[in-house]
């Protein structure tokens, strides 16, 4: 994939605030856009409510979920679109609620 053809696709809600946020680019065969480099979704009062690496399409690195609050409400890694190693959940207060691992 050359650097030129990576596109940062702004996606909006039905209200024209901004949903999702991130970088893709054209497969070779044309008929499928592929995720590549930070995708960012967010809540509809505009805080951010996920934050993920993709990697040629499959989640890759670390991933974060957030409350509308703004507080971490989950995070861990993934390699190949797979969840690996410990995630970490959290309550709404920020609290650890419980955690969870991937081999």
């Amino acid at each position: 994939m050359p650097d030129d053809v990576l596109q940062i696709a702004e996606i909006p809600d039905e209200g024209g605030a901004l949903k999702y946020r991130y970088s893709r680019y054209l497969s070779p065969d044309g008929q499928r856009w592929i995720r590549h480099g930070l995708f960012v979704a967010y809540h509809p009062n505009g805080r951010v409510a996920t934050e993920v690496t993709y990697d040629h399409g499959a989640e890759h690195g670390l991933s974060r979920d957030y409350y509308p609050n703004g507080v971490l409400a989950a995070e861990g890694h993934y390699a190949g679109g797979r969840h690996v190693g410990e995630w970490r959940y959290f309550r709404e207060d920020g609290t650890l609620e419980g955690s969870e691992n991937f081999a």
